[in-house]
């Protein structure tokens, strides 16, 4: 295990009823105008914004609500919410969403107490400084933004997806109660759960160092995802495998299945930015996409590890075996495994290598993710 540093300073409020004490967690840290983050009008339907607006009049904290953030955010809408927060000169973000609308949300906090443009943030022209303190009431599980100082912005101009990074980012109070999560679509909850093995196996598959105790924590967080979601499809009501899953999504990236590993790397993350920006594919489906090409092209360069992946995840002897049940596990449960399923042909190659090459460059990994290489990993994904 390699020598670590790990900070976390987020503090979760997981189960039923959490988000009735919102109000309460604000007012603690002295909040007293919020800017109210949303995507959908769901969380009107069900009753949840009534809830958030209650404990938000308990605790004498004004609000402005603003809603409309979709999947894949988009810098357009964050530029439009960072006026607002500017304008209304608010003291902190309460985002209430998936992790699109708290991406958004970190996004903004950021750029409301910078005066250039946030954009500045993603392609490295600036360092975030300072920003509004982040709060959140979790409706989707998938993206582990709950606990993390990250988040993923598309440029719809430029067609770049990229993220930005800082401690400042990481939420004060992350309220996560799994019963929120239970009316989410079949398609996005197994978009979510091929989001969360994607985190696990990128630092699982190319670190160079594999602490046994993070290989077991990582393999537990895909055994636990894949048989949770089996359940929810078919009993969506399931408290505990909801929760389970949820827990799963936090632990995926917040940090603690890097720690102690070694020169690791996101490629398939990488792949997957560049199929978002172009085509607006759902981020978990694209990566249900992704990774069984990926693997095919890279396993011979860990073959020991993709073994144990096999053996450990589905009891198989060989990484071939591991990567095809692996596959057949996606198609098992729905979710896109070949690019022609986005309707994206082998005409359009060309196009996606070159927003490929330059999220290579941005990842930095362009001297292993070369054009011949993206192209042959391409080419599994049809």
């Amino acid at each position: 295990m390699q020598n670590f540093t790990f900070y976390n300073p987020t503090k979760i409020e997981f189960g039923k009823d959490k988000e009735k004490e919102i109000g309460t967690h604000l007012k603690k840290c002295n909040i007293k105008k919020v800017l109210l983050t949303y995507g959908s009008e769901r969380i009107k339907k069900d009753g949840l914004f009534d809830i958030v607006e209650k404990s938000l009049n308990e605790n004498n904290i004004e609000f402005i609500a603003v809603g409309g953030i979709v999947s894949n955010p988009v810098l357009s809408k964050v530029y439009e919410i960072i006026s607002i927060a500017k304008e209304e000169k608010v003291d902190a973000i309460l985002s209430v969403g998936g992790g699109s609308v708290l991406d958004s949300s970190k996004a903004i906090a950021a750029g409301a107490l910078y005066d250039g443009d946030v954009w500045d943030f993603f392609i490295g022209k600036a360092l975030v400084q300072k920003a509004l303190p982040i709060f959140d009431i979790l409706t989707l599980a998938a993206t582990g933004s709950e606990m993390n100082c990250g988040a993923v912005i598309t440029n719809e101009n430029t067609k770049q997806k990229y993220a930005i990074q800082s401690p400042l980012l990481y939420p004060k109070v992350s309220v996560i109660n799994p019963e929120l999560m239970k009316t989410i679509s079949k398609d996005y909850l197994v978009y979510s759960a091929a989001d969360i093995i994607a985190h696990s196996i990128e630092g699982y598959f190319t670190a160079t160092i594999h602490p046994t105790y993070i290989n077991r924590q990582i393999e537990a967080i895909i055994k636990t995802v894949m048989q949770t979601t089996e359940i929810l499809i078919h009993n969506p009501d399931d408290y505990n495998a909801r929760a389970e899953f949820a827990w799963a999504a936090t632990n995926a990236l917040n940090g603690l299945t890097y720690v102690g590993i070694s020169e690791f790397s996101y490629p398939n993350h990488m792949i997957e930015h560049s199929l978002s920006a172009l085509y607006n594919v759902p981020h978990g489906a694209g990566l249900s996409v992704v990774m069984p090409a990926w693997m095919k092209w890279y396993k011979s360069k860990n073959e020991a590890q993709f073994k144990r992946f096999a053996k450990e995840i589905f009891e198989l002897e060989t990484a071939e075996e591991g990567i095809d049940a692996l596959e057949a596990w996606f198609n098992k449960v729905g979710t896109p495994t070949k690019l022609s399923q986005f309707n994206i042909q082998i005409s359009d190659t060309d196009k996606i290598l070159e927003n490929l090459l330059e999220n290579a460059q941005y990842f930095g990994i362009k001297e292993i993710y070369t054009k011949d290489v993206l192209t042959k990993i391409l080419n599994n994904a049809f």
